[in-house]
């Protein structure tokens, strides 16, 4: 294991139960990766497993949700390592390699998200108010190229987090820490770095989805003939905008505001703690994102709806009827074993004999 000799994190190495951090980092965060994983894998890999087998026909939307649930699914294969870190105080046995791996795949997770809400945005703002023209804009080989330059963008911008994670060894012990580039105590690279990303990363895209969801809105509204799926339109952009802003705003504010206190006070750690608090539960109420992400691909894909609700209906149709044929296959047994019991019993009082 290679091991950066540097002054130790406070943040990673103080694990004094009677602080309020510690606790949350030891028994909050694992618990709550947990619960997403249990929760949100089976969701995500179902999803998957309708994409894959069937949908026949896909969409546009069909294209950006798959990849956001692949996106997803992603993650919470990764996130295991974060748990077992967790559960295991802090103490990180695994390298610098997987440390570094880990810390850049989580950075690069959340943007992958943004990135493809917002396609999935802008999609339904061209289908809405540019029909036509969005055929010509967004074909289908312009979708899937445009799907791989997501990728390939939030890959380039989440390479800064390489070079800021760190293995460090805490004083007095032997227990090493792969660090958080986030709670850092120096701030150089960290600050310009960090206002970039959320510049780029969250501000223009909520911009993006503020703008197509208002003209979208406006533009059902102004429409003569105002039907359900008109609504169902509506109430979904807007759900879009509620949750975007519900967990990304958060996460970017607390995350800057943790750096930003280190910028202005670097001599006083005891100033941080309130923020890098607030920081350790926004980033577990965050990674809730994926077991929300599903519900798109449910409300916006019309024909993965479909299809998922006729595999639900196979399959609780396919266990009713085993339950079923197990009751009628049970009782059948009950009555034949009543019958044989009953052609073996001796009679207990015979008839008497009539007397000569």
């Amino acid at each position: 294991m290679s091991v950066t000799i540097q002054p130790p994190e406070e943040t990673f190495c103080n694990l004094d139960t009677h602080q309020p951090l510690p606790v949350v980092q030891l028994y909050v965060m694992p618990s709550i990766f947990l619960v997403v994983v249990i929760l949100g894998l089976p969701l995500n890999l179902l999803s998957l497993w309708v994409f894959f087998h069937r949908l026949r026909r896909w969409s546009r939307s069909t294209v950006f949700l798959f990849n956001l649930t692949l996106a997803d699914t992603s993650w919470l294969l990764a996130l295991p390592f974060l748990i077992n870190y967790h559960l295991n105080r802090l103490y990180w046995k695994l390298g610098l390699t997987i440390c570094t791996g880990v810390r850049m795949f989580y950075h690069n997770y959340f943007y992958l998200s943004i990135f493809f809400v917002t396609c999935i945005s802008v999609d339904r703002y061209l289908a809405i108010v540019h029909p036509l023209r969005s055929l010509v804009l967004l074909s289908q080989r312009q979708t899937c190229l445009l799907c791989v330059t997501v990728w390939l963008a939030t890959l380039i911008l989440s390479i800064p987090v390489a070079t800021m994670s760190l293995i460090q060894t805490c004083p007095g012990s032997n227990r090493t820490v792969c660090t958080l580039y986030i709670l850092l105590s120096e701030t150089q690279e960290s600050l310009p770095y960090s206002t970039f990303c959320t510049t780029v990363g969250f501000l223009f895209p909520l911009l993006s989805i503020c703008y197509c969801g208002l003209h979208s809105v406006r533009k059902l509204r102004h429409r003569p003939c105002r039907s359900d799926p008109h609504n169902k339109q509506r109430r979904l952009l807007c759900a879009v905008l509620v949750i975007f802003a519900l967990f990304y705003l958060p996460y970017h504010l607390s995350r800057n505001a943790a750096i930003y206190i280190r910028a202005i006070y670097p001599d006083n750690p005891a100033s941080w703690h309130y923020a890098d608090l607030i920081f350790a539960l926004e980033m577990s109420f965050c990674s809730l994102i994926t077991c929300v992400n599903p519900l798109f691909s449910c409300f916006i894909g019309g024909q993965f709806r479909r299809e998922l609700h006729s595999t639900f209906t196979v399959m609780f149709s396919q266990f009713s009827g085993a339950q079923v044929a197990s009751m009628i296959s049970k009782r059948t047994r009950m009555t034949m074993r009543s019958r044989q019991a009953l052609s073996t019993v001796t009679p207990v009082c015979a008839v008497p004999a009539g007397r000569p």
